[in-house]
């Protein structure tokens, strides 16, 4: 089977095709035949070498979220899911490949109304979207801020807050045209990347601070945010697509300290299962039903990954790129 591994860390031409043996699926697994393969920002981090010392190494294959159809199922499987259209979880890689292993327990069925191509671009980010908010204490009336909200995550932030009752959604993005589709979304009010209004974003008047700050940026312009923070606010990140902050970035929660601001990480992986499920088996219907966005910036074939990758460093992507073998 053809499958996309990472020869070297580094630049996107690191990526290479290659063939390799198809995979069984062992006890407790599923094998799935791919129409569509989410690419993630987590991918990219993998790719360029900053997850390294996490006990990545080169020759992995990226790829955390696949759709398609069950082909084979392992012992101890119920049989009955060979032949159904499922989403499915991969883990930290495994994904950018024409067969695909996944645990039985880390699949859904596909509602009819979902295409794969929307499953890849909902599945995952939607529960870091929806469980960022929960784990921020965000409550209706509160207002939020979604820093770097043009990726898939960020903008089912921006849906969800809006339709959670959020007083005000204001968005970090690159230029006024990224602000008027946030806007869609239910964004309120258009940000730079450093946080100050955005020029031609015809923004009325910003809330002077931010209960919330969802951050799926990092990066060394992380700090800057504590100060666009209410009392008592609350930052959560997500993701850091811009590399780790500064080391010494707790100092400027120090500094406020009268403010009393909390800073969090958030990773779905403290999230039960079952609890993971449900809310994305909500997501998918919602989606189905024309209630939740799940916007799609390109569809590649597998073999143009590393034209993917050149795109999310480049910072050209709004939503999700999925790949299709």
């Amino acid at each position: 089977m053809k499958a996309v591994t990472i020869r070297t860390f580094g630049a996107p031409e690191g990526l290479e095709v290659t063939d390799l043996p198809e995979p069984a699926p062992a006890a407790g697994q599923v094998l799935i035949t791919p129409e569509a393969i989410g690419v993630g920002g987590v991918d990219v981090m993998i790719r360029s070498g900053i997850l390294s010392g996490y006990g990545f190494t080169e020759g992995h294959i990226p790829g955390s979220e696949v759709a398609g159809t069950v082909t084979a199922v392992g012992a101890g499987v119920d049989p009955s899911w060979a032949g159904r259209r499922v989403w499915a979880f991969t883990g930290t890689g495994g994904g950018y490949v024409e067969r695909a292993l996944a645990s039985a327990r880390e699949i859904l069925p596909l509602p009819d109304s979902l295409s794969p191509v929307d499953a890849v671009t909902l599945g995952s980010s939607g529960v870091v979207a929806h469980f960022a908010l929960k784990h921020a204490h965000f409550a209706p009336g509160e207002s939020v801020l979604v820093r770097g909200a043009a990726g898939s995550i960020g903008i089912l932030a921006v849906r969800l807050a809006a339709l959670a009752g959020a007083s005000a959604v204001a968005v970090t993005t690159s230029s006024a045209e990224r602000g008027e589709r946030l806007r869609s979304f239910g964004a309120t009010h258009v940000l730079d990347r450093s946080g100050d209004d955005l020029a031609g974003a015809g923004n009325p008047a910003a809330p002077a601070g931010y209960d919330v700050v969802v951050d799926i940026v990092g990066g060394l312009g992380l700090p800057a945010f504590f100060g666009l923070l209410r009392p008592g606010g609350r930052m959560v990140t997500v993701g850091m697509v811009a590399g780790p902050p500064p080391a010494d970035f707790g100092s400027a929660l120090i500094g406020a300290f009268q403010k009393s601001l909390s800073f969090a990480t958030f990773s779905s992986d403290v999230v039960p299962l079952a609890d993971r499920q449900a809310v994305r088996a909500e997501q998918f219907a919602a989606a189905g039903r024309g209630e939740l966005p799940a916007v799609v910036h390109e569809v590649l074939p597998l073999d143009q990954a590393a034209s993917a990758h050149r795109k999310m460093d480049a910072g050209e992507v709004f939503g999700r790129i999925v790949l299709t073998p």
